[in-house]
């Protein structure tokens, strides 16, 4: 039998980083959702982050990217805890990986070092029919984890594409946080596997193609939180090296810039759609906002989106660069 010819070799000539995807192998995918996370020093979140997904779908897969403080071993016992150790994938990714922006645009499709090739190689290894990309810092609901047990099995004879609304909060203190319900961040986070659904370099970051015709589903509001902490000062680099986030395409990241500056300033009350959130006594503001909080508020949340020449463009609108 003649050796099998990876779908997307390296640039640089590694076999195990090249990308075979399970279908050019003849594997049938099994049905369910795996959730995807590509990860680096997330261990302080995926306490909050990994017991509801790993409630909510059929298999976790982690890759983790030159972490240091230990984020795949927290992860594997947090997964072991849930008693769902067997449904758990850890995989190390040891490559620099381009940030999006300037790096991104300059490391070609193929090469190890770009996110375009580092997405796919990750979800190269998801072995079902649904893959969900997932961050380190985003924290489900349980009403959020509710709704995805539901669509793992309601999506099986369709292909769709699910997207659902994210809401930031920045973490002051255990009981003190700033929650941002300014603008309606939507995002597409589910996807159907198959050769139609793979990543493509576009100008800022990777791209998730799809077919014309596909389904959407965006999910109600208040189903998932993103978590920032104050005391990490997660924009230091910005600040440093004079990275410029003022391009349109970018707006989301212009506006955590914003938040936590205003709130390092002590001025969030005078920066529109930020609100204060009090846990009470011995309840983190993690679990105060996803388990009580999010839940008594009224609908809904937010009451208007970016215009569309403001907010980061969905695919379609994007100019894809293969």
């Amino acid at each position: 039998m003649a050796p099998h010819i990876s779908d997307i070799p390296s640039l640089e000539g590694l076999p195990d980083y090249d990308v075979t995807w399970p279908w050019s192998r003849g594997e049938r995918l099994a049905p369910g959702l795996t959730c995807v996370f590509r990860v680096r020093n997330e261990a302080r979140n995926l306490p909050w982050v990994l017991p509801p997904i790993l409630s909510a779908v059929q298999h976790v897969l982690l890759v983790d990217n030159g972490s240091t403080d230990g984020t795949l071993e927290v992860a594997e016992a947090i997964a072991a805890e849930c008693g769902a150790g067997d449904r758990f994938t850890g995989l190390t990714y040891p490559h620099a990986v381009a940030r999006a922006g300037g790096e991104h645009l300059a490391t070609p499709a193929t090469s190890v070092h770009s996110l375009t090739h580092f997405y796919n190689w990750c979800f190269s290894h998801v072995r079902t029919s649904y893959s969900m990309k997932w961050d380190g810092d985003m924290v489900l609901t349980p009403e959020g984890a509710g709704i995805l047990r539901d669509l793992a099995w309601q999506l099986e004879t369709t292909q769709t594409i699910v997207s659902m609304p994210r809401h930031p909060l920045t973490v002051v203190d255990e009981r003190t946080g700033w929650l941002d319900l300014s603008l309606r961040f939507l995002e597409p986070w589910v996807y159907p596997m198959g050769p139609d659904f793979t990543f493509v370099k576009a100008f800022d970051w990777e791209l998730r193609e799809y077919p014309a015709g596909v389904e959407r589903l965006v999910l109600q509001q208040g189903l998932c939180v993103e978590v920032k902490w104050l005391d990490a000062d997660e924009y230091a680099h910005w600040r440093t090296e004079g990275v410029d986030f003022t391009h349109t395409r970018l707006y989301r990241k212009l506006r955590e810039f914003e938040v936590d500056e205003a709130i390092r300033a002590g001025r969030a009350e005078s920066l529109g759609g930020l609100v204060r959130v009090d846990a009470p006594e011995g309840v983190h503001i993690i679990d105060h906002v996803t388990r009580t909080w999010l839940r008594q508020q009224p609908r809904p949340l937010v009451t208007h989106s970016l215009p569309a020449s403001l907010r980061e463009r969905t695919p379609r609108e994007q100019e894809v660069q293969r």
